[in-house]
């Protein structure tokens, strides 16, 4: 069910922070609720994701310690799981919200077309990938009565989730090496520096998009302080660059979140600033 992943779905409370609702309550409540039930899906992907690369997943160093790969779950045992799972999220989801349980649907079969097709193919791959992120905050919108939250983070989400993406094919890459083709099929189709390339754009990109927020935004302080949050959004940028591409490490973007000190140091303080500027500080 993989807890350390569950991190991802915090995501769901992008909308509410920014669209100011953090102190209503009952938002909260519904939002929390929505997290607990996504936290339950992404677990029945990942069961899912672990049958299908059941064979990959055994000559891979590290995925083979898991636990459908290494024998210590039986697979009968995790289909079970997945199906009580897929029950326990779809009834308590329609009744929290159709439009919530719709997109916890579409989460669903994108991941399972994913494990089925796109996966092995390049580009593509990674763009599914970055839509589960943003399936993610738009789940979030989907539980609360939206004031004025900006179409500004949904594009900073894309291509933070394709930097995400993008490091973490160039980490398998640069690990497995020579046999990358026969863990995914898709890395036949990159080399370290097309992916380069690429981490060059979308990085530049989310730092673009992340700036043109923060004085286009149309609920943001009219004295532009949303603007002094930038910083930290350039230091984790530079500061993942540096740990994909000196310490080769973005093969588990949570692992690196829950590891790397100064990474944690940066988006606490982003989330400080952003607490301060939004509910404390005068407009």
């Amino acid at each position: 069910m993989r807890p350390r992943q569950w991190i991802k779905n915090g995501l769901l409370f992008i909308p509410l922070v920014f669209d100011k609702q953090l102190t209503n309550w009952d938002a909260l409540a519904r939002v929390f609720l929505g997290f607990l039930l996504f936290c339950l899906l992404s677990s029945l992907v990942y069961i899912i994701n672990d049958l299908v690369d059941f064979e990959a997943d055994q000559n891979h160093p590290q995925k083979r310690l898991r636990p459908i790969a290494s024998g210590k779950l039986k697979v009968s045992t995790a289909k079970i799981a997945a199906v009580i799972l897929g029950v326990v999220f779809f009834i308590p989801a329609i009744w929290l919200s159709l439009e919530f349980a719709l997109i916890g649907l579409t989460y669903l079969l994108l991941n399972l077309a994913y494990s089925t097709w796109f996966k092995h193919t390049p580009i593509l791959d990674v763009m599914i990938l970055a839509s589960f992120y943003v399936l993610r905050v738009g789940a979030g919108v989907a539980l609360i009565d939206v004031n004025r939250f900006s179409p500004w983070l949904y594009v900073f989400t894309t291509f933070l989730a394709l930097f995400l993406g993008i490091g973490k094919r160039r980490t398998e890459l640069n690990l497995l090496e020579g046999g990358a083709n026969t863990h995914r099929k898709a890395l036949e189709g990159y080399t370290l520096p097309y992916l380069d390339q690429l981490i060059l754009i979308v990085s530049g990109s989310t730092i673009i998009t992340y700036s043109l927020y923060t004085f286009s935004a149309p609920n943001l302080p009219t004295n532009h302080s949303m603007m002094l949050t930038i910083p930290f959004v350039i230091y984790g940028i530079f500061r993942y660059l540096y740990l994909i591409q000196v310490q080769h490490r973005g093969g588990e973007p949570e692992e690196v979140l829950f590891t790397d000190r100064p990474l944690q140091a940066a988006i606490i303080l982003w989330g400080l600033a952003i607490m301060v500027i939004f509910y404390l500080a005068p407009a």
